[in-house]
């Protein structure tokens, strides 16, 4: 279903309606401040494995992140951080960035593997926050984007749904995309470290 929704002012039943398919194990495409997203919700093991195989990665060994709604939960699946990571982040989210931290025991075993970390978005997109409030807890988050696609396919909404529709159950249509993805800062260190340069400035 091609699903159109208006950042300015989601409609409470349309995003019930997204809740109801993110519940049931289903996956959606949905708009962000930068590029659109595919995820599902994170505590079903079966829905995260579809991502993970669509995008021919093992989860353990993925670079999926969360996206909350807020920071309010970030103590639920992060180990205590420093205040000075909170202010950074409190600083710059919602926005267009990615932010890696300890993960804590809460986080789903099938993510970690070896990896003790995970990384947290809140974008600035009210649609995706709306939806993640509305389910009670992050939703799994990876692009669509590919190196080797034709631009509008992951940029139009139109051409999204064309592409994905038997794979998703919801294509969100909340605009036309962007192609620069958000920026990733690890902060896990002792010392920030930039590991992708996106869309963004980091406000310190």
């Amino acid at each position: 279903m091609l699903l159109k929704i208006y950042n300015e002012n989601p409609n409470s039943r349309d995003i019930r309606k997204v809740v109801e398919v993110l519940q049931s194990g289903g996956l959606i495409i949905y708009p962000t401040d930068t590029v659109y997203g595919i995820g599902c919700d994170i505590t079903n093991q079966k829905a995260v494995e579809k991502v993970a195989q669509l995008k021919g990665i093992k989860i353990e060994k993925s670079n999926f992140s969360f996206i909350c709604s807020d920071l309010s939960h970030l103590s639920d699946y992060t180990k205590p951080i420093s205040s000075s990571v909170f202010k950074l982040m409190k600083k710059n989210l919602p926005g267009p960035f990615t932010f890696i931290l300890d993960a804590n025991n809460n986080v789903p075993r099938y993510f970690k593997g070896k990896k003790k970390t995970v990384g947290i978005r809140v974008p600035d997109n009210n649609i995706i926050r709306e939806i993640v409030s509305a389910l009670g807890n992050p939703i799994l988050s990876t692009s669509i984007r590919d190196e080797d696609e034709i631009v509008e396919y992951t940029t139009d909404p139109e051409l999204i749904y064309e592409k994905y529709q038997d794979i998703a159950e919801i294509v969100i249509d909340g605009g036309p995309g962007e192609l620069i993805p958000s920026t990733v800062v690890d902060c896990t260190g002792e010392q920030l470290e930039m590991i992708r340069e996106g869309k963004g400035i980091l406000n310190f």
